[in-house]
């Protein structure tokens, strides 16, 4: 018998044989081999009841699946919207510049390292963002390719923490924050943690080390928050390895240190931030060197975010402190399931994953269901390239989310639950199973739930890469095992869902709000936001904002406020030209429609959507044709194929923008582009083909001259390379920094004179631009 028999022997009976049980137990293969060999396929169709074509169908067509061999080290290029309009392109081309690669071929000759795009990496506001297995590194440029691959080398096999010691029940001078979320992960908070671990041991300090979730101030990571027993806290942004001891110092007293050691100053830190009313989040000041900055936090209002920064994600206890549980103790004591659903529907609440169909309707619609069997879902799938919400709410608030969950199974009568959470998740995915197992321990999950008769049992499926599974009906298919296939409704899945038994099926930041409208009471929430669209929404603000990241803002605040008071305007100095809302379903909105208030309503009437909640900000110099055929060519790809209108219609229509772009338009190309956006919505089966054109139409109707002026042969912001030329103007200086980043020799050498650009040679990689002191390469 060989290894592979073995291993899949092992899986089914660990697993199953059932067809609702092949996506898991492909994913372990590949996570065993890297990739799903070929003789382990055909022996696990021969001993299960899966057919080779239904294990083939489901390996083809999630993106998870490889079914070739793949190098040692995966290298992920992350070109979502944040990544893209940031130069995630040359980013990837440079990676294949780097390892030799031809055409077609994505690893190297040594079978080292693959390379390869993924939609989004759950870090937007660190884009370019590239990840190498476990190792995440953000703002890449194109020319620091060479000198990750040298890091990563180095790093390879050599993280050993340290653990600090805990106070043992001496006096405790204070409490240090380190956040821990993915974007701090990315940034270095893992560095950041050993050197505070290092320095409070060898000062044997009394000090609290606390792991947190995400802040929402991705701008400004890594975080360490300093919280002493007397005075204000403080929290230090960006903080490097080497600021960490004078920042410690500053605030406790080691044993034995001079007592001139506690107002030592900081030089290293550029930004020092200090939150008078952390809790509340009221006011919210950043002490600079030059000038004060407007608020980033003043203008949100954290409910499925509450406690942001304070909380250790996976600590019960102090989840519990701060009026955790309290909904649910008070839903079994005091409301029975119609009460409940009651106050959902009195809320308003509408769902939080792009639909936008009112909750409370939707409970009660499968509480009515008389089935024995029903099932709940939290759909964490989130493949918008630009999002990452759900990400930061299920590594953050676990606890929050699973008391939702609860309060929403014993409103519908539910007793059967899945986290249906992005296998791409690594970090979610592990601290929703840690905080499940701390619930069953803590008699919050499972068997007659807090003394009460109610049960409940949750469990994960990991999704394994379809945009198309957001869509509630390709999510359950993929969970019975089969290809994300939307299906025809009705029936709606709160009648036949998943193993055609009713189906509650809610967005992650949907049941992280129950709680709060149940322990504060529906009338709280209603007032907040407007009549139609009440509550608070989290986006993940990104692109070319200064400062970006997540934020919880109320219903109705308007673009400009988010884009100039939360995320401090434009970065750079650019003009501020258009938000895309609403990832590939969504639309573009220009600037002078900045005063739009942003709920359900007014986003969908200027041609947008309200989405998932990315909130991609552009600036001058993003070329909007691009931008339309980007979020095409992503919807493209994610089309399932089963709808004609969608898989034929968004090819054609890709097509043509594909043709614009490389100056190969013509007469009538933008009405046939306005055409088949038309069939295309009319006749897809689900969201996803029938938004897939939002971003064409949007674009035309405010930027039509954008795609005139292409189909002429001119793309007016130099995004396009097939119609632009570089070149030198006479503002050289002959410093040869452009000579130094050009990949491909495309500059000769000659310093102290005016540079040339060889057309023929040039890749159009903009790494010279960049490189540039002084402005002087000119993109026509």
């Amino acid at each position: 018998m060989t290894d592979y028999q073995k291993y899949i022997d092992h899986l089914i009976t660990e697993k199953g044989s059932s067809k609702k049980s092949l996506i898991p137990i492909l994913q372990a293969i590949q996570k065993e081999y890297n990739y799903l060999p070929e003789e382990a396929l055909r022996y696990l169709a021969e001993k299960s009841e899966i057919t080779a074509a239904e294990i083939i169908g489901v390996a083809s067509f999630y993106s998870q699946f490889r079914l070739h061999p793949v190098g040692e080290h995966m290298i992920k290029v992350c070109v979502g919207t944040a990544c893209h309009v940031k130069g995630a392109v040359q980013v990837y081309d440079a990676f294949r510049r780097e390892l030799k690669l031809a055409d077609g071929i994505n690893t190297d000759s040594v079978g080292k390292y693959t390379i390869e795009k993924v939609a989004c990496l759950g870090c937007c506001t660190l884009a370019p963002v590239v990840q190498i297995d476990g190792t995440t590194y953000g703002h890449v440029a194109s020319d620091q390719v060479g000198q990750i691959i040298e890091d990563f080398e180095s790093i390879k096999g050599k993280r050993n923490l340290k653990k600090a010691r805990k106070a043992d029940g001496t006096e405790i001078q204070g409490e240090i924050r380190i956040g821990l979320g993915s974007c701090c992960v990315a940034s270095g908070s893992k560095e950041i943690q050993e050197e505070v671990e290092h320095v409070v041991n060898e000062s044997g300090l009394r000090v609290n080390l606390k792991h947190v979730g995400c802040v929402g101030m991705c701008h400004q990571v890594p975080l360490v928050e300093v919280v002493p027993n007397e005075g204000e806290p403080v929290l230090y942004a960006k903080v490097k390895p080497e600021d960490v001891k004078g920042i410690v110092e500053n605030h406790f007293n080691a044993p034995g240190l001079l007592t001139r050691l506690k107002n030592k100053l900081i030089h290293t830190v550029e930004n020092i931030q200090t939150d008078r009313n952390w809790e509340g989040v009221q006011r919210y000041e950043i002490s600079m060197r030059e000038k004060p900055v407007a608020s980033f936090l003043g203008n949100q209002l954290p409910i499925a975010t509450e406690y942001r920064g304070m909380i250790n994600p996976l600590d019960i206890n102090e989840y519990k402190k701060r009026g955790g549980f309290s909904a649910l103790q008070k839903v079994f004591d005091t409301l029975s399931p119609d009460d409940v659903v009651d106050q959902i529907k009195k809320s308003g609440i509408r769902g939080r994953g792009g639909g936008g169909f009112p909750s409370g309707i939707k409970w009660e619609a499968v509480k009515k269901q008389k089935s024995e069997i029903k099932y709940l879902i939290c759909n964490g799938d989130e493949g918008d390239p630009g999002a990452f919400m759900d990400r930061m709410l299920l590594e953050s608030y676990p606890y929050r989310i699973i008391e939702g969950m609860v309060i929403a199974a014993y409103a519908t009568g539910i007793h059967h639950g899945y986290f249906y959470i992005r296998a791409e998740y690594p970090l979610a995915v592990t601290r929703i199973r840690e905080a499940l197992k701390i619930c069953k321990e803590n008699n919050l999950l499972g068997e007659n739930i807090l003394g009460t008769s109610f049960s409940l049992d949750l469990q994960i499926y990991e999704g394994a890469g379809a945009f198309v599974c957001g869509e509630e009906t390709a999510l359950i298919a993929s969970i019975e095992g089969s290809r994300g296939f939307p299906r025809i409704r009705p029936p709606f899945p709160a009648e036949r869902g998943l193993f055609g038994k009713p189906t509650l099926v809610n967005n992650t930041e949907t049941f992280a709000q129950i709680s709060y409208i149940l322990r504060e009471g529906w009338e709280k929430f209603a007032e907040i936001g407007t009549a139609r669209s009440t509550g608070t929404k989290v986006f993940a603000l990104a692109g070319k904002v200064a400062r970006g990241g997540l934020i919880e803002v109320p219903m109705g605040i308007t673009i400009r406020e988010v884009i100039e008071e939360i995320g401090g305007g434009i970065a750079n100095g650019k003009k501020f030209k258009a938000v895309q809302i609403g990832g590939p379903s969504g639309g573009c909105i220009p600037a002078e429609y900045a005063d739009t208030p942003i709920n359900f309503e007014s986003l969908q009437e200027m041609g947008a959507m309200m989405g998932s909640g990315g909130l991609v900000v552009l600036d001058e110099t993003d070329c909007m044709v691009d931008i339309a055929r980007y979020f095409l060519s992503f919807t493209q790809e994610e089309s399932c194929g089963k709808c004609t209108f969608c898989r034929v219609g968004t090819r054609r229509m890709l097509d043509i923008l594909e043709n614009i772009t490389k100056g190969k338009g013509k007469q009538g190309d933008i009405e046939e582009l306005e055409k088949l956006a038309e069939w295309t919505k009319k006749g897809s089966l689900c969201g996803l083909g029938r938004t897939a054109p939002n971003p064409v139409l949007s674009t035309l109707k405010y930027f039509r001259d954008e795609y005139e002026a292409h189909i002429s042969g001119v793309c007016p912001t130099g995004k396009c390379a097939d119609l632009i030329t570089y070149s030198v103007n006479d503002d050289c200086i002959g410093c040869t920094k452009c000579v130094q980043k050009c990949p491909v020799d495309a500059i000769p050498f000659t310093p102290h004179e005016k540079h040339s650009i060889n057309t023929e040679l040039c890749i159009k990689c903009d790494a010279c631009r960049a490189a540039c002191p002084v402005d002087a390469i000119d993109v026509k």
